[in-house]
């Protein structure tokens, strides 16, 4: 059991529960953050303290720096730490690049690689710098290592994540906080509900192991890589993607 405090950002639905749970069970005070999704967020506080864990829900815009600040904060003066930061918050869209407007381009950038930003700089600054000591995990995707037709305004803000990870991961070794990401291939989650049967057949004809992923195997990735097992790794980017890309 530990006492340490877990922030995972958009953990109301799919990969964010997923990792909520997990680390529920591994004995950390999962903070979950949500913006929309207030009644998922109660349910799985609900579930996680009716199954004797420890948790509580924190609801802040990761785009919005003063929300993203507050909610550290709130943490801070319930936990007094917060050792481990999993950001997971963002959105996709499918569509043609000459469709994809202005406001779509921006909304993208504030939720997925700002909110990151935020999120990051300021759990950094309020606690992990001080301390000396954190792990953060960025959730990309495998789309921010190759892009993908049609989901450019995704693939773009997924690699400035892995951008982002590895330029931290070199700023902040000498402060013994390490940063990795996740690349998720398709898992299966709310964000494929749009791909018929044989849409999703003729993705798993294509993999090597000839299945979609589960939440849950990505939780275990994000776990494994912000625990002391994984003490030696920094600055790497994990597809979890089921040979994907290889």
């Amino acid at each position: 059991m530990t006492s340490k405090a877990v922030l995972i950002t958009g953990a109301a639905k799919g990969i964010g529960k997923a990792i909520a749970i997990k680390f529920a069970n591994e004995g950390y005070n999962v903070c979950i953050n949500y913006n929309t999704s207030e009644d998922e967020a109660i349910n799985l506080k609900k579930e996680l303290i009716n199954a004797g864990l420890s948790a509580e829900i924190f609801k802040a815009d990761v785009s919005k720096r003063e929300e993203v600040d507050l909610m550290i904060d709130q943490i801070l003066k319930k936990y007094s730490s917060v050792d481990v930061v999993i950001n997971n918050a963002g959105i996709s869209e499918f569509k043609l690049f000459t469709d994809i407007t202005h406001d779509d381009f921006i909304n993208m950038f504030n939720i997925t690689l700002l909110g990151t930003f935020n999120v990051t700089q300021s759990a950094l600054k309020k606690y992990m710098i001080n301390k000396k000591e954190g792990s953060i995990v960025n959730i990309s995707s495998v789309w921010g290592v190759t892009g993908a037709s049609f989901e450019t305004n995704y693939s773009t803000m997924k690699a400035g994540i892995i951008g982002m990870t590895k330029s931290l991961a070199k700023e902040l070794g000498l402060s013994n906080i390490r940063v990795n990401a996740i690349a998720p291939g398709m898992i299966d989650t709310d964000m494929n509900k749009d791909l018929n049967e044989e849409e999703i057949k003729s993705f798993i004809d294509e993999l090597p192991l000839q299945r979609i992923g589960r939440v849950e195997e990505v939780a275990e990735t994000a776990y494994f890589l912000a625990s002391d097992k994984a003490s030696y790794i920094t600055g790497q980017v994990l597809n979890v993607d089921g040979g994907e890309v290889i």
